[in-house]
């Protein structure tokens, strides 16, 4: 069994890096296998997924809840230090983003970031957590109740695809709003250690996200 499980674990890294070095060596789509045939990908630069779902999960509800960031956060970001500086600027970072004290968000070196995007959209992808696994994510179109599934290939589960050293998480008012404020936030809790919860704050709710890398979409989405 240990034998097979590293075999196997080698193999799924010479495929990583062979689909990534097709993928970066040339501007031409590329056809991925699946389930359903061939999928057409063409490489993106590489975008980042807020995914909530049990970790041992290769399918599942609610994608509709799963969010997108086009560009990494993390370098547009504000530290927690300067969040006096992010105030007296209305809440606008250095990068333009707006800061919502209502609804924000911490990664793992304690940085505000901006939120991602909403829902993320109806398609297929390849993703990766940058270690091992690479496969393709299907997330579906939205049905009566505006529920979308989700669904991974080859038995990939969310945390094959999850990058353990990203830590996300959303931060919402347990009471009031100005109870829930990043000056709150317990500093020296960070750097928060790979695959770790992200502190909670005082006076707030905390949803931690799985963060998933994205270096291809399909053409036709």
């Amino acid at each position: 069994m240990l034998s097979h499980q590293h075999s196997a674990g080698r193999l799924a890294s010479i495929l990583l890096f062979v689909f990534t070095l097709v993928l970066l060596t040339t501007a031409s789509p590329i056809a991925f296998a699946a389930g359903d045939g061939q999928t057409i990908f063409k490489q993106v630069p590489t975008q980042y997924i807020a995914a909530l779902g049990e970790p041992n999960a290769s399918s599942g509800n609610n994608a509709q809840d799963w969010g997108l960031w086009r560009v990494d956060p993390g370098p547009r970001g504000v530290r927690l230090k300067h969040y006096e500086q992010l105030e007296a600027a209305g809440g606008v970072a250095p990068a333009q983003w707006l800061f919502d004290s209502s609804d924000w968000w911490l990664e793992e070196n304690g940085l505000i970031m901006e939120a991602p995007e909403f829902p993320l959209l109806p398609g297929k992808y390849i993703v990766t957590g940058d270690r091992e696994t690479i496969t393709m994510l299907t997330v579906h179109a939205a049905d009566a109740n505006g529920n979308q599934r989700w669904e991974l290939d080859d038995g990939a589960t969310l945390h094959d695809v999850t990058h353990l050293g990203c830590r996300s998480a959303r931060y919402t008012p347990a009471s009031n709003e100005t109870a829930c404020s990043p000056a709150q936030a317990p500093q020296s809790a960070f750097r928060v250690s790979a695959g770790d919860p992200m502190p909670p704050v005082e006076g707030c709710n905390k949803q931690d996200y799985a963060v998933l890398f994205i270096i291809a979409v399909a053409t036709d989405s």
